[in-house]
């Protein structure tokens, strides 16, 4: 079924997909691939990245060309199932480097970072690999023919496409990039070719909104339905903006504008036999003071990530779990608790709400929210998921939290207990003297962490 042909072929390109580890009872393991051995090619085929790596692992039958950790080269002849895992993780999880942004957006919020923080945080990420796997937002200013070629090719999709307008010399401005322009052509080409996109555009005051606004949504139609959605968000706008393009926030009359027009294209794309398209983030709502959409506007919340309907589909889960909560926990045997709940500017009216209706079904709940003003990066960011431990620490210590403090969980660096100036949960924790529960994201999992339960 496998079996190896020992030394095996010389010569190819220098490869370094040097692998970290192998999967217990895998194809790999079985075959003595081990921690420390590089992956040269696979039937032939030298592999670029992950891409290729998965693209060619789903023939039933395979020739692995490795070599060991003593240089020696094995040949692998492998039958398995299609599809079936070779059960090995590679050190980079790419099987290639990361390619960073070259852009100079006038936006963007890395530039708006304040110095001393560590590393990680002042990469730009421009990845279209990334795009796919993890949802990010590309420019496509990046991506050569070859890259296009491969995306067609590997069918992958969806892309999520970074467009900010769709007047090309608006967004070498933008961009600060001359060939950003022509970039462009390259979200014509997916098309053609039926790649699934999502788009966003970062609205900036006074450069591309109004009627450029309008330009751009007219040619991202165009795009249906292979373009499933385009989310326009506002810009985010940190006090460390000292020589950078000025710009300025929205005010209350001018988010009425963005949501007239949303909904104007919205309609164009309904009449049309297509789903809503267009969608404004959440925060033009609140800055509106208008009422969040309704659930079935945001198309199966095809723009979560990017704050389209995280609010209205929170207020959705919160309203289920109450639904399902038997009369027995509704009624006045429920304990006593007094929790406090920490959260950014932007959440706090709906996290207010739900704290209300959580008091008046549970009589022994009392539930204070706490709208952090972000001192960190100015108080123009609202969001929960730049809010700091320090801020944090400062805003809360002397009140009386009661039993615990929630806070959401992007609040804190993935996977880990740490805030993004570097303070830790436990910090946080000692600081206070009360103890800190990290909510997940579901409204279910808010109304257990209230009523501190596991689970209804």
């Amino acid at each position: 079924m496998r079996g190896c042909n020992g030394k095996g072929m010389t010569g190819m390109k220098e490869n370094r997909h040097r692998i970290k580890s192998v999967k217990s009872g895998s194809i790999a393991e079985e075959l003595g691939i081990e921690p420390g051995d590089e992956l040269l090619s696979i039937s032939g085929e030298e592999i670029e990245d992950i891409f290729d790596y998965q693209f060619y692992c789903t023939d039933e039958y395979l020739e692995v060309l490795i070599r060991k950790k003593d240089g020696e080269e094995w040949l692998l002849e492998i039958d398995k199932e299609e599809d079936e895992d070779l059960g090995i993780e590679f050190e980079q999880g790419l099987m290639d480097e990361y390619r960073s942004c070259h852009n100079k957006c006038i936006f963007c919020f890395i530039d708006q970072m304040p110095p001393g923080m560590r590393d990680t945080l002042y990469f730009k990420d421009d990845d279209t690999r990334l795009s796919f796997l993890q949802g990010n937002y590309v420019t496509l200013t990046n991506l050569s023919d070859h890259d296009i070629e491969r995306m067609i090719r590997y069918r992958l999709e969806p892309i999520n496409i970074s467009f900010q307008t769709m007047n090309p010399a608006l967004r070498c401005k933008m961009l600060n990039n001359r060939f950003a322009g022509d970039a462009l052509q390259k979200a014509y080409r997916l098309y053609e070719a039926g790649i699934r996109m999502n788009g966003q555009i970062v609205l900036c005051k006074g450069v591309n909104d109004g009627d450029e606004l309008r330009y751009s949504l007219e040619k991202l139609m165009e795009f249906l339905p292979v373009l499933e959605s385009v989310s326009v968000v506002p810009v985010g706008l940190s006090k460390y903006r000292d020589g950078l393009y000025p710009l300025e926030p929205f005010n209350k009359e001018e988010a009425n504008a963005v949501i007239a027009m949303v909904e104007e294209f919205q309609q164009k794309s309904l009449q049309k036999g297509y789903n809503h398209f267009v969608h404004a983030s959440d925060e033009w709502y609140l800055l509106a003071e208008r009422e969040l959409p309704a659930e079935e506007s945001y198309d199966g919340y095809l723009q979560l990530e990017n704050g389209v309907g995280m609010l209205r589909l929170l207020k959705e889960q919160v309203t289920d779990a109450f639904t399902i909560l038997s009369a027995e926990e509704r009624g006045a045997g429920a304990p006593a608790r007094k929790v406090s709940i920490a959260t950014g500017l932007l959440a706090e009216p709906v996290l207010k709400e739900i704290a209300a209706r959580t008091e008046n079904l549970f009589p022994g709940i009392k539930a204070n929210v706490f709208g952090i003003v972000n001192e960190f990066f100015g108080e123009r960011i609202t969001v929960s998921g730049l809010i700091t431990g320090g801020d944090l620490i400062r805003q809360m210590k002397g009140k009386d939290l009661g039993d615990v403090l929630l806070i959401p969980q992007n609040m804190l660096r993935s996977g880990e207990e740490v805030f993004l100036d570097d303070v830790t949960l436990s910090e946080v924790q000692n600081a206070l003297q009360v103890p800190v529960c990290v909510v997940k994201s579901s409204g279910m999992d808010l109304i257990e962490s209230i009523l501190g339960v596991e689970r209804l």
